[in-house]
């Protein structure tokens, strides 16, 4: 078993579970419950919203399964990319955001930093 591959896993669930159970009251509630946003982008973002629930969730899944159950390390791999992703576009939407953002109004780009480590250096054992 990689034990890197298998945190990454744990940490990407753990970020999953957080997004659902967490960000769906502190987010999404409140997107919906806007007044002031028109039907269309309101719910173009609710769908993005779940959107990102089943990527997280395939994340995990993409880092579990190989720590688990064996096989391919191709799963961690594009595990990986996908944080990785993630966090560049996190950590750089805030330097490139128009709007002025502090760290505290968009640290999650920096929660998939250590995913991405653990999971490229657990793929190559």
């Amino acid at each position: 078993m990689a034990y890197p591959i298998l945190a990454a896993g744990g940490l990407s669930a753990i970020i999953t579970l957080i997004h659902v159970f967490m960000g769906g009251p502190e987010v999404a509630r409140p997107l919906l419950a806007s007044g002031d946003l028109a039907k269309h982008p309101k719910y173009v973002a609710y769908y993005c919203w779940h959107l990102v629930s089943i990527s997280l969730g395939l994340m995990s899944l993409l880092f579990l399964w190989p720590a688990l159950w064996g096989g391919s390390n191709d799963l961690a791999v594009m595990g990986s990319v996908m944080a990785a992703l993630f966090a560049l576009w996190g950590i750089g939407l805030r330097q490139f955001s128009k709007a002025d953002l502090a760290f505290i109004d968009l640290p999650q780009g920096w929660l998939f930093v250590p995913i991405a480590i653990l999971g490229f250096w657990g793929s190559l054992f």
